[in-house]
């Protein structure tokens, strides 16, 4: 149920999408998304809210809010979205079209990762909590 009274997490990324109506059915098919909120201007979406299972993810139109619109190319940046079962979620998410960079990993800092582009080349990185692992061990400091 939507319910921005009981919090959202302290930051919420926003992406712009070419077609948000065709963003919301793949996040949803392929990476298992739950649409909380959509808000239609026209016939047309102008955002909508999506429960990742970890946070919220909001999409609008590509552009929209600024002079120009946003070029099509790879994210520079990736969302990183935990999961309970990073193994069955790739399997999932490649059957239903997500584009692989590479198959999960257990990283020496106790997670296990893999790294996919959605259909408009946003890049999302699914983790899961193997085990805990000392910073120290494996290269970090802590402050």
């Amino acid at each position: 149920m939507y319910n921005p009274a009981a919090g959202f997490p302290g930051v919420v990324v926003e992406l712009g999408y070419s077609d948000v109506a065709v963003a919301i059915a793949w996040l949803t098919r392929v990476f298992g998304f739950r649409e909380l909120l959509r808000q239609t201007s026209e016939g047309r979406i102008q955002h909508a809210d999506l429960d990742t299972g970890a946070g919220v993810v909001m999409l609008a139109p590509a552009g929209d809010r600024l002079a120009v619109p946003l070029p099509r190319t790879p994210a520079a940046a990736q969302l990183i979205v935990w999961v309970d079962n990073v193994d069955d979620h790739h399997a999932h998410a490649l059957a239903h079209g997500a584009q692989p960079l590479h198959a999960p990993l257990t990283k020496p800092w106790g997670l296990r990762q893999y790294l996919v582009h959605d259909h408009e080349h946003h890049l999302w990185e699914f983790t899961q909590h193997i085990r805990d692992v000392p910073p120290q061990t494996w290269g970090a400091t802590t402050t």
